[in-house]
């Protein structure tokens, strides 16, 4: 039995554990794609590309041909700050108990190359004229408009006469909505707020283009998309493109998205009600994405391995707004901040380089300073509210659950589609997100990490907490940065999650405990082994915050970076006896344990380069990084940790392969053998020294 199939067994088994607590949690997520062999603009930084939009339209073929009957949906996007108009947005509309939503002609995107799909003349005035006979041929009242609008059509599903009068309903020639800039938290369409639907055709070389209103009833969506694809087999349309508003979604539906995003293309996965479903959908889009040459991962020349770099979101949530757990246990949210705040590896150990208040996605507690005990407040007297209302769970936790300059967006545990009154039905769905995460490296891992929220979800919900906020202080930002103790802290979830008999099975342990994208080098040092990882940075913002959120990207200062070294040995009465030391400093070691035995531990932060704009413009690069370990017996040792080639040489290209990265990054660490210790060593500074960090930047 291979690996994948072990992950989709346990997962089956995690699928059962909760369904034996009674509990239906919904669960979606948000993979990222990039191509990371590109260093154009789009894959780097932009949002948009011509390059993405085909690789997205491609994946949508290779999606929608593996979900025949589902109908492919071309909808206005985001609207975002600084961009002239919406984003473009390709969606897969599907039922899911398996009968077709679509029967129409192809959409444009599924024709081969081959196919001569021209579109004759006057195409649009014909389909609108047969939709429109459809439409009252199924009890709708529908009319085509006069003169030089007769592309449009007109209909109401209450039986009243629309009003097909220009002069009086001037909406009814407004322009299409994929070129206007859309005011407010979402597109809304005025017209069929009122009742009054409005459809526009229009003719393109090789499709008829038909933008759709806004549909609120799944039912009726139906029926529109019905009509249309009786109507364009009428009128011989060769193949079709259904653009516009977004359509509804209910429990019966699934809504799969693909949308740009900065660096990467996003996919908006339709929630699922078990792990094992999720697995399959995920293994279905990487594979589209693959045969696009896209990836989860990007590998840097010095061999350094990020993600896509959009990241890897997960949501939770019920088959409908009023099921979700966090509005029928209205304990459950508050007992999540509180488990997530006492347990700071689900912040950090998956998150993204860049982590902390300036970060995507900060902690509840690296908000604001007085957050902490303003939140146990809110948390004490929501605890006194009998079956507090949704909009009350979400009013008392939002300003909290958000970065420091107030973006609710931006926040570890998203609830802004929770219940939230000001983003419209976007914004009650009865969702929560997590986004302290990055893209998983592949969809057994992504969904292992799924199987663990979820978990965590079913075991508050049952079981809900009211242990009191932790202080963490300095150690936040100090102890948590190491990996050892993330790896620790996540163990103790883990152990929680079996005592309430929702424990995960081995192969997806090793997969949320897996860092080997951390690894920097393990060398052996006579018969101690030196093992060093990449620690988390909290990387600051520069400049004016609420300038800054009204742009379209954020400035961080990137120059600093921690590396953890542990030190093992087979002679553990030996440990004690090691002396590491920089730059004439003694680095203090803490004595740990874990299941491979004794060790001996210390964490460094260095300014590895000089940005171009950042903090402390007096202070140099302390690259490359010298350590020296030192043992009266075993000898002396100088590790040399560079950035770049160790002969500052180039690269050939970037990695081909992960095994070729890594390859890098242990050449970027020289070991080499010296014939007698450094002397004069002197303890760091008390400024240098956090409770597990040495501050090299002090020197």
């Amino acid at each position: 039995m291979d690996s994948e199939d072990d992950v989709m067994q346990a997962l089956a088994a995690h699928d059962k554990a909760v369904d034996r607590y009674g509990r239906t949690i919904w669960v979606g997520a948000e993979p990222t794609y990039t191509d990371r062999g590109s260093e154009t603009p789009q894959w780097l930084f932009n949002a948009l590309g011509e390059d993405k939009l085909q690789r997205g339209q491609r994946m949508l073929k290779r999606i929608a041909k593996a979900n025949p009957g589902a109908a492919v949906l071309h909808c206005v996007g985001r609207q975002y700050s600084g961009e002239p108009c919406p984003r473009w947005s390709l969606g897969l509309y599907s039922r899911r108990d398996g009968r077709p939503v679509w029967t129409g002609p192809p959409d444009v995107l599924l024709l081969d190359e081959t196919t001569d799909a021209t579109t004759p003349e006057a195409t649009a005035e014909k389909a609108a004229a047969a939709l429109t006979s459809v439409l009252n041929s199924i009890g709708l009242t529908a009319s085509t408009l006069a003169a030089s609008l007769s592309n449009r059509v007109v209909f109401r599903t209450d039986g009243q006469a629309p009003v097909t009068d220009v002069a009086a309903q001037p909406l009814l020639n407004r322009p299409s909505l994929h070129g206007e800039q859309v005011e407010g938290a979402e597109v809304t369409d005025s017209l069929a707020e009122n009742g009054t639907y409005l459809v526009v055709c229009s003719d393109s070389q090789n499709a008829l283009r038909v933008e759709l209103p806004q549909v609120r009833d799944v039912g009726e969506f139906e029926r529109l998309l019905s009509a249309l694809a009786t109507a364009s087999r009428q009128v011989g349309v060769p193949a079709i493109m259904l653009s516009g508003f977004p359509p509804p979604v209910d429990a019966t539906v699934a809504w799969t998205t693909i949308t740009p995003d900065p660096a990467v293309i996003e996919v908006n996965m339709a929630p699922v009600g078990c792990a094992t479903d999720l697995l399959g959908r995920l293994r279905e889009l990487a594979a589209a994405a693959d045969a696009e040459g896209l990836a989860t991962y990007r590998l840097q020349y010095n061999g350094v391995e990020n993600d896509s770099g959009g990241g890897g979101h997960i949501t939770f949530g019920g088959v409908q707004p009023s099921a979700s757990p966090f509005l029928t246990e209205p304990s459950l949210l508050p007992s999540l901040v509180r488990y997530f705040h006492r347990h700071p590896s689900l912040s950090y150990l998956h998150a993204v380089d860049s982590v902390g208040s300036d970060s995507q996605a900060p902690r509840v507690d690296e908000t604001l300073s007085q957050a902490l005990p303003e939140l146990s407040l809110a948390l004490e007297l929501l605890s006194r509210v009998e079956d507090p209302l949704p909009e009350t769970i979400w009013g008392t936790l939002a300003p909290f659950l958000s970065d420091p300059s107030g973006n609710s967006h931006r926040a570890e545990i998203n609830i802004e589609k929770l219940a939230n009154p000001y983003l419209g039905s976007r914004g009650r769905l009865g969702l929560v997100e997590f986004r302290a995460l990055r893209m998983a490296a592949d969809p057994e891992t992504m969904a292992s990490l799924a199987a663990l929220f979820r978990a965590i979800v079913a075991m508050l919900a049952e079981s809900p907490t009211n242990e009191p906020l932790i202080d963490w202080g300095e150690s936040l930002h100090q102890r948590f940065s190491l990996p050892y103790y993330l790896h620790r802290d996540l163990k103790e979830v883990l152990a929680d999650l079996q005592s309430h008999s929702l424990g995960l099975a081995a192969p997806l342990v090793e997969r949320v405990l897996c860092d080997r994208q951390r690894v920097m080098r393990v060398c052996e040092l006579g018969d101690s082994r030196l093992e060093l990882r990449r620690a988390l940075e909290f990387w600051p913002l520069v400049g004016d915050v609420a300038t800054q959120e009204r742009g379209g990207s954020r400035l961080i200062d990137s120059s600093t970076s921690r590396i953890e070294l542990r030190l093992r040995s087979a002679n553990t009465e030996s440990l004690g006896e090691w002396t590491v030391s920089v730059g004439g400093w003694v680095i203090p070691l803490q004595e740990e344990t874990d299941e491979q035995g004794a060790m001996r531990l210390a964490g460094l932060r260095y300014r590895s380069f000089v940005p171009l704009g950042g903090l402390h413009p007096t202070l140099g690069a302390q690259s490359p990084l010298t350590l020296t370990l030192t043992h009266p017996v075993e000898g002396a040792w100088q590790i040399t940790l560079h950035e770049w080639h160790p002969l500052g040489e180039p690269y050939p290209g970037l990695p081909s392969t992960i095994s070729e990265a890594r390859q890098r990054r242990e050449n970027r660490c020289v070991v080499t053998s010296l014939d007698k210790p450094p002397t004069g060593l002197t303890p760091p500074p008390v400024e240098a020294l956090g409770q597990c960090v040495v501050d090299l930047r002090w020197q």
